[in-house]
């Protein structure tokens, strides 16, 4: 996996900023103590609703990336839909990497 995107999540988890889980992410959100949620591209449309709709309702940042199973893996876990970062640096730097990444493959950045 030679992606700068999952390595950064990744250091993300190991330093403790990374929260994933349905339930854990939905009240890191809810309780406005993350500063980037990442929604995997293969969530189901009901997931992805259900994020947007609570990202934009409390002006939390989010993107779409990557696949459920990719984005499990790189943090150490299983599958997973949704991810959220609870440090500043790490979300801006994960941003970062992300759009550059949609603009090398001329896709469009959601969020």
């Amino acid at each position: 996996m030679n992606d700068r995107v999952y390595s950064m999540l990744g250091l993300a988890q190991k330093a403790g900023e990374l929260v994933s889980g349905d339930e854990i992410c939905e009240m890191t959100i809810k309780s406005k103590k993350c500063f980037l949620v990442v929604i995997a591209k293969d969530a189901s449309d009901r997931t992805k609703k259900k994020y947007v709709d609570m990202c934009n309702f409390r002006n939390i940042k989010f993107l779409e990336y990557g696949q459920k199973e990719q984005l499990g893996s790189c943090i150490g876990k299983g599958i997973r839909s949704v991810v959220t970062i609870k440090n500043v640096n790490f979300a801006k730097k994960i941003e970062e990497l992300i759009k550059e990444r949609y603009e090398q493959n001329g896709g469009g950045v959601i969020g």
